[in-house]
């Protein structure tokens, strides 16, 4: 019989995936502790890094193939870096809740030891990675590691660990510009802000999944904090980060293609504020992984507004 209570039964990993059919054995938990087999939290991170190297290129001229590259290694290593340290850190709150007692090292399928070693060996990747940067984006990069590391205990701290990944999550929108540049302006900086505002918004989506089980183990989080008002706050969290995208465009001057992405983005995140159910966590996690089609939307409309503002210009 189901559960009566589908967030009890709720689970984001997946059996039978392509990790069980083309991954050794051995090999499958240290997979699933990269979330190699869950990609959208690798495109979120991803996205504010592509966002700002297509911000930083010249009017006219198309991002740096090869920052894409590097930057979405980086991305897949780092987060699974994030991941590593969050599953290590919360394996006794993890092994509590229904959607998360899978996990690896919360299952014991990989021992604290061993979870170590393969931290080490991503932490190795993305330095290398950082090393082909620019100096600043050198610099930023050492300095997020202060947030990936402190970032798994505000949840034990705060009812805005949300707000704390958001600091982390967007720090490519930094980064990103600055190894182009080797220097921060103003459109960097504002669209920093907006992909704060943006994780506001769909982690706390994600957050909904856990709830009950968080307000049972003291777990705490934006959801729990908002309650019935989640949907007032992230309208308003939705309204922000649009009012500072705008001012992004307008100080980068990406002219109609930037203006038109504003739009779809506008429309995306009005579907999934208002037709998120919070009571269904199979719904929450839907809504949360569609925002990789936002992050393409607003990627593809600062490509374009550099490329036609730089030929228009010409």
């Amino acid at each position: 019989m189901a559960s009566a209570n589908p967030s009890r039964s709720f689970t984001d990993i997946q059996r039978d995936d392509w990790v069980d059919r083309l991954v050794p054995a051995g090999l499958r938990p240290y997979c699933r502790l990269a979330r190699l087999d869950r990609p959208i939290g690798t495109w979120l991170l991803l996205f504010p890094g592509w966002w700002s190297i297509a911000l930083a290129a010249a009017p006219g001229e198309w991002p740096s193939p090869r920052l894409l590259i590097l930057f979405a290694i980086g991305a897949l290593v780092m987060r699974g870096a994030g991941c590593t340290i969050n599953d290590m850190t919360d394996r006794d709150f993890d092994r509590r809740v229904t959607r998360t007692a899978g996990r690896p090292i919360a299952s014991g399928a990989i021992s604290m030891k061993r979870a170590l070693v393969f931290l080490a060996l991503q932490l190795a990747i993305g330095l290398v990675i950082l090393l082909q940067l620019s100096p600043l984006a050198i610099i930023l990069g050492v300095a997020s590691l202060a947030l990936i590391v402190t970032y798994p205990f505000m949840k034990r701290i705060t009812y805005w660990p949300q707000a704390f990944l958001g600091l982390t999550f967007n720090w490519g929108a930094l980064l990103g510009y600055a190894a182009v540049r080797d220097r921060l302006d103003a459109g960097p900086l504002l669209l920093y802000a907006a992909g704060i505002a943006w994780t506001l918004v769909y982690d706390t989506i994600y957050a909904h999944q856990d709830k009950e089980d968080d307000a049972l183990i003291g777990v705490r989080s934006t959801a729990l904090k908002f309650g019935d008002a989640s949907r007032s706050w992230l309208a308003f969290f939705g309204l922000a980060m649009l009012l500072l995208l705008a001012a992004m465009i307008q100080v980068s001057s990406l002219g109609l293609f930037g203006w038109l992405a504003l739009a779809a983005v506008a429309g995306h995140l009005a579907w999934q504020i208002f037709a998120a159910n919070f009571d269904d966590p199979a719904d929450c996690s839907r809504k949360f992984r569609s925002n990789r089609w936002l992050g393409w939307v607003l990627f593809f409309g600062i490509i374009l507004g550099r490329v036609l503002a730089g030929r228009l210009a010409g």
